[in-house]
Order: structure tokens, then C-alpha cells, then sequence
């Protein structure tokens, strides 16, 4: 079992990894991600703050193809309580009339008002290109604690790492989030930018 497993073993354990909402009951989420495999775009909706459905279009930048995943994420447990809220969700992807091109897997975290912490492992499959999987761990923590409505900031660090290279990269990302909007990036000169814009309706 490599390290990464046993650390995320760790982390469910302790946590007991549960989740916040996909979105609130009726609401919608566009997000861009870019890091050194993929630029997506994706927008979902969340009939309920249990489940969210959506389109996504990923540009592998490896593998140099393109794909228009129809996707489902589960909120598979959470608990907010006074100090804290912990989280765990299930994430698929199926391309229509393609079902051979697909991905899965689960992401969580875990965060207080000064801490964070949070984990990712994905598998994608693709009868164009070499399957593969993903996994990352990340910590951080929050310079200054923010009120509700206020700008609210994170420094923190980040490991990646696939089953392509097989090398794991470690680097500095900033977290900022106000309002109705997110703002994530980091940089490696081993993997480039690694960048996360969300906004929610």
C-alpha cells in the first residue's frame, strides 16, 4: 500500500469524513480547472444539496483529446458542527454513447475556521489513451479568521501525483473565497500552474 493510501486511510479514519452540500437545494456551479493533464470546464446542478448533475468538457493535455463527460457527484456523508466541517464525496463521469470513457473516484475535506485539509483519488479510463489515476493530498491553514461576508484566504500546500509519470510534485497554492466565488492556484516548475476558479448561482 503506498503512501498516499495510508495517509488517506488515516485521514477517513480520524475524520470520519463526512461532507457539505454539492450546492444548496436549486442551485448552480460553473467551474475551470487547468493543471499539467487537463483544462475542463464544468457546469452542474443540484436538485437537491444531496446530488449534483452536470456537463463537463475536458482537454487532456497529454494525451491530446477531448471529451464531453456527463457527470453525477454524491454527497456521500457530512457533519458540521460548532468548530468544524468534514466531508466526503463520490464524483463519475460517462462520456454519452461512450461508456467505455469514464472516471471515478472520491474526494473529501476537513476544515475549521484556521485549518484545512483535503484529499483526491480519481480514476479515468480511456479507450483512446493509457488509463490512469490521480491522487492528491492537501493542508493549509488560514492567515486571519474572516467573518461571513469578508474575504477569506488560505495558505497552503499541495502533493499531486498519476500513474503516467509516476512522479509526485509538491507545491504552494493560495485559496481565496468570498461571497458566491472561489479562487484556488498553486505552481510547480515540475507540473506548471495548477488553477481553480468556482462561482456559484
Amino acid at each position: 500500500m503506498g503512501i498516499y493510501k495510508i495517509i488517506i486511510l488515516v485521514f477517513l479514519t480520524v475524520l470520519n469524513a463526512d461532507a457539505r452540500p454539492i450546492s444548496y437545494s436549486g442551485g448552480t456551479t460553473i467551474m475551470y480547472k487547468s493543471d499539467t493533464f487537463n483544462d475542463s470546464v464544468y457546469l452542474h446542478y443540484s436538485p437537491t444539496y444531496k446530488y449534483s448533475i452536470g456537463l463537463e468538457r475536458a482537454k487532456n493535455k497529454f494525451y491530446k483529446n477531448t471529451e464531453n463527460y456527463f457527470r453525477f457527484t454524491y454527497l456521500v456523508n457530512r457533519k458540521n458542527t460548532f468548530k468544524s466541517q468534514r466531508n466526503l464525496y463520490f464524483q463519475s463521469g460517462v462520456v454519452p454513447g461512450g461508456v467505455e470513457n469514464n472516471f471515478y473516484g472520491i474526494h473529501g475535506d476537513w476544515e475549521t475556521r484556521k485549518w484545512y485539509a483535503g484529499f483526491g483519488l480519481k480514476d479515468i479510463n480511456n479507450k483512446f489513451s493509457k488509463d490512469y489515476k490521480e491522487e492528491y493530498i492537501q493542508l493549509g491553514f488560514a492567515p486571519y479568521v474572516a467573518d461571513y461576508n469578508n474575504l477569506h484566504t488560505w495558505i497552503m500546500v499541495k502533493t499531486k501525483k498519476n500513474t503516467v509519470t509516476n512522479k509526485s510534485s509538491t507545491y504552494p497554492e493560495l485559496k481565496f473565497f468570498y461571497g458566491n466565488t472561489l479562487v484556488e492556484f498553486g505552481y510547480s516548475a515540475v507540473t506548471d500552474w495548477d488553477l481553480h476558479f468556482m462561482y456559484r448561482f
